[in-house]
């Protein structure tokens, strides 16, 4: 049965199904930070500051700097604990709800997706970009910290769908000028393909798509045009689609959808945490 969250191979970019090469390559040595990523502790950037700030060991050695390439050989210690062996890379779409953050902490103790996703999965997960406090929709989730970092590089290319609903009255016309990239404030946005879904009185509701993915980059161009978005709904991400999954709700990307959009296949003997649940209410 096919699965209703992943698009046809022939919807997608040369980019999106190349990808998989980056993803699956491998080497004799790596770099320090990305070996941490890939225990699934945390991102590439996160290990880095752990780096940086000495609270990890090489071969009982504190390190204090990122350069260093590692092999299958060497010892790691992270904050007194030696490094897991890595993770089976898994990969989850979650549907973000509104009101959340899309972070591990928050200094003004607001609510993340990170607290609810504690009550339906015991695993650590690693979020593949942002979503804005006020956006709702499509989030990709994962074990595999530098599986992360590349999907959401710019250099990937994957294309982000959105649903937007503006306050003002629409021409088609007014959207055409985002086909050909706009300024705001000094920041270069790319290519927007825009389409006017339909007015609904004082409101519109569009779809935009389009492949860079700045902070807040929806919100400012439609300001830039004299819209207010009072709605921003993800719809897909690359090769991944939120269809009909629930609001709140996370679903787990199956293996062989792995190996086929990202090629990543399962190894011959399972690692520690071979079968995360999902938890049922």
């Amino acid at each position: 049965m096919k699965n209703s969250f992943i698009k046809n191979n022939s919807d997608l970019s040369d980019k999106e199904i190349n990808i998989k090469s980056d993803i699956n390559s491998n080497s004799n040595s790596e770099r320090i930070a990305k070996r941490i990523a890939r225990s699934g502790l945390c991102s590439r950037r996160e290990a880095e500051r752990w780096i940086l700030n000495g609270q990890v060991k090489l071969n009982n050695k504190t390190l204090t700097e990122c350069g260093i390439n590692v092999t299958k050989d060497d010892i790691i210690e992270v904050n007194g604990e030696l490094l897991p062996e890595k993770v089976n890379t898994k990969l989850w779409i979650y549907h973000k709800e509104r009101g959340y953050l899309v972070t591990n902490n928050d200094p003004e103790g607001r609510s993340t997706i990170f607290d609810e996703l504690k009550s339906k999965i015991n695993i650590r997960l690693i979020s593949v970009g942002r979503l804005d406090m006020d956006s709702e929709g499509l989030i990709l989730l994962t074990n595999d910290g530098d599986l992360a970092r590349k999907l959401e590089l710019p250099a990937t290319g994957w294309l982000r769908k959105y649903r937007v609903r503006v306050h003002g009255y629409v021409m088609p016309q007014d959207l055409e000028p985002l086909k050909n990239g706009v300024t705001v404030d000094g920041i270069k946005y790319g290519r927007i393909d825009a389409t006017l879904d339909r007015q609904q009185g004082s409101n519109a509701w569009l779809t935009l798509s389009f492949r860079e993915g700045k902070n807040r980059e929806v919100r400012k161009v439609m300001n830039h045009l004299g819209y207010s978005v009072n709605r921003l709904i993800r719809i897909s991400f690359g090769p991944f689609n939120l269809k009909s999954l629930p609001a709140g709700e996370l679903e787990e990307i199956k293996q062989r959808v792995l190996n086929d959009q990202l090629g990543i296949s399962k190894p011959k003997r399972p690692s520690f945490d071979e079968s995360p649940k999902i938890k049922q209410d």
